[in-house]
């Protein structure tokens, strides 16, 4: 456990709880809710010794962008009330996170500020046979405005290790946060990433997330719709390649009235892969006038390639408008007939359905950088599994 001599009180009491939890909650296994297809079996996180990161950050002007070692000393109080608030503790997962963190960042955008540049986060998790904890923390003040890119990766293929993260986003009244998050660690690499947004009134979340990297894991991704007037609308997409496992929870949770979610995943499963999805959308006792909406599409590639979408509702108002999609296919055969038939190369027919199949994500981002690299992503990563 991480025990700072420097450390405030509050900070060191909460290391020591997620240290006593850490010894306390089990790992979950195939019949703890949530977690019936993901095996842990072979995961000994004892055999993992914890490391560090060397974080490449590039801030952004009118921002403040620092690591949370150093924040703990320049803005303790702010750290006090918001770090830990959004996620619970009681998960093996993130007691650990809250144990051993290291390495973090804290991005804080003050009140009325509007950012013309990203903030970049880049996280390597390099050491074969280390465990990284790391920790985000996104704080938009009222009014604020800012666009947060944040990168996991591995310097090569063969690093066997585990990522622990914990992210949280917190958006004040009337501030637009655009938040993207990437991944493509090893895939000897084990993920876990807990992470939650929280959305105060008239504020706005668009969140892109792309998994590419990691063997197997889960990576959960909570939005909470906390004001009047809220939106939130999330963008995922994932690319297995053979042998990797791919697991997202995601929820969209209405806690007040007037509030928007849209939630749309896709993923392509080449051969031996497998994914599951499981999407909630939670409306809460009073939040009427919900509109909410969520959709996973699979693509499988492959006869042996495997997809689990679970979609689920839990409605506790009755004015409100919440429906949900999910669909798994092969690459359709009279398409690939079609595309073959006027000249085209079975391989190259393949790729340009496989290519329309996505689009949609694409097309879900704004104009800019964002929806750019995320197609350049995208490409990158279907000429390494096709």
């Amino acid at each position: 456990m991480t025990n700072l001599a420097t450390e405030p009180a509050w900070l060191e009491e909460r290391r020591q709880r997620g240290a006593s939890l850490t010894e306390s909650l089990p790992l979950p296994d195939h019949k703890s809710k949530g977690w019936e297809f993901t095996d842990l079996a072979r995961l000994d996180l004892g055999a993992y010794a914890t490391v560090s990161a060397a974080p490449v950050v590039r801030g952004a002007e009118g921002a403040t962008v620092v690591s949370l070692a150093e924040a703990v000393a320049t803005h303790s109080e702010l750290l006090h009330q918001k770090l830990g608030s959004l996620v619970p503790i009681e998960d093996p997962f993130v007691a650990r996170n809250e144990a051993e963190w290291q390495d973090g960042v804290l991005v804080l955008v003050p009140r009325g500020v509007r950012l013309t540049e990203p903030v970049r986060i880049e996280v390597p998790l390099e050491a074969d046979g280390g465990a990284l904890s790391w920790r985000t923390l996104v704080v938009l003040e009222e009014g604020a405005e800012a666009e947060v890119w944040e990168h996991w990766s591995s310097p090569s293929d063969e690093v066997d290790g585990v990522l622990n993260s914990v992210v949280e986003l917190s958006v004040g009244d009337g501030a637009t946060l655009r938040y993207v998050n990437t991944q493509d660690v090893s895939e000897k690499a084990w993920i876990f990433a807990t992470q939650r947004a929280q959305v105060e009134r008239d504020a706005r979340l668009d969140w892109a997330a792309l998994g590419f990297g990691s063997g197997n894991g889960k990576v959960r991704m909570e939005t909470k719709l906390a004001g009047q007037g809220s939106e939130a609308r999330v963008t995922g997409g994932y690319a297995g390649g053979p042998g990797q496992h791919l697991d997202y929870d995601t929820t969209q949770e209405h806690a007040a009235p007037n509030t928007n979610s849209d939630l749309a995943f896709r993923g392509v499963l080449a051969a031996r892969s497998t994914a599951v999805w499981r999407g909630m959308i939670k409306v809460d006792p009073g939040a009427q006038q919900t509109d909410a909406f969520q959709e996973s599409r699979n693509l499988l590639l492959s006869t042996d390639a495997h997809a689990d979408a679970i979609p689920g509702l839990e409605i506790l108002a009755d004015d409100v408008r919440c429906t949900h999609a999910a669909a798994i296919a092969q690459v359709d055969r009279d398409q690939l007939f079609y595309l073959t038939a006027r000249g085209l190369d079975q391989a190259v027919a393949k790729r340009l359905i496989i290519e329309g199949f996505l689009e949609s994500l694409v097309e879900r981002l704004a104009e800019g950088p964002v929806r750019d690299e995320v197609s350049a992503a995208l490409e990158r990563r279907l000429a390494e599994i096709l």
